[in-house]
């Protein structure tokens, strides 16, 4: 699988033009493996939302080269899912067959049986007429990257896929990832446990609302980057200038 790349020519993304992130240029190498990090208000979840087209770029370009829209999967964070909703776990995890079959075709049959087996390759057999809001913060989780595996995209973004729930889940997620990896997928995630990080991820980008350091993850994450980093977010005021870019 040739994986694509995504790059940044000087990508500045702002809220009532105050940037969120400044100045941002670089690129996730086709197939690489990436852990976003920094101190809360970094940017990080901004910048996944952009790629996908959730947030207007302000000013620069992200390119993503050679791929359909439809073939970037999203894993959101849990606090963004509204898991009142009336839904059984295989409805949702059929979602991820909406590429393949289009959203308004019954999902039977072998596509049927592929969100099964999906489920079943996260841990959840027999989850399939579990209502979404009867699951665990790890149960859901799970559903989530149970969809993503039926979307089979070339680029997966994860916004803090594992915060909030137990190792065990957190240690079969990444068993995921790394396959992910090893197919050749692109994967970038939004991450705060920098242990993980240290442990699982190849590469590093270390935000604080400006790129601090963009690498291989030992050399990313260095002490003093990381007290960089904490020192930049820190120093970021609610009354502070605009940016010039995006004010204009």
């Amino acid at each position: 699988m040739k994986a694509p790349a995504i790059q940044f020519d000087d990508v500045t993304l702002a809220y009532r033009r105050h940037p969120a992130v400044h100045h941002l240029s670089g690129t996730f190498e086709p197939g690489s493996l990436t852990a976003i990090v920094g101190p809360n208000g970094a940017g990080k979840s901004t910048l996944i939302k952009a790629i996908i087209g959730a947030i207007r770029v302000d000013e620069g370009r992200i390119h993503v080269r050679d791929i359909d829209p439809r073939d970037i999967a999203y894993l959101p964070q849990q606090s963004e899912l509204d898991r009142s909703f009336p839904m059984e776990v295989l409805d949702l995890v059929s979602m991820g067959l909406w590429r393949r079959v289009g959203p308004l075709r019954r999902i039977d049959g072998e596509h049927l049986d592929r969100a099964v087996e999906a489920l079943a390759a996260v841990g959840l057999k027999d989850f399939e007429r579990r209502a979404i809001g009867t699951l665990s913060g790890g149960q859901m989780q799970r559903v989530l990257f149970a969809r993503m595996l039926l979307q089979d995209a070339r680029i997966l973004l994860l916004d803090e896929p594992f915060t909030a729930i137990d190792s065990r889940t957190t240690a079969d997620l990444l068993e995921l990832v790394q396959r992910w990896h090893g197919e050749g997928r692109t994967v970038v995630a939004v991450l705060h446990d920098l242990e993980i990080v240290r442990r699982e991820m190849p590469n590093t980008l270390l935000l604080a609302r400006e790129p601090v350091a963009w690498g291989p993850t030992a050399e990313a994450l260095t002490a003093e980057n990381l007290l960089l980093a904490r020192q930049m977010s820190e120093a970021t005021l609610e009354g502070a200038p605009v940016c010039r870019r995006a004010a204009a």
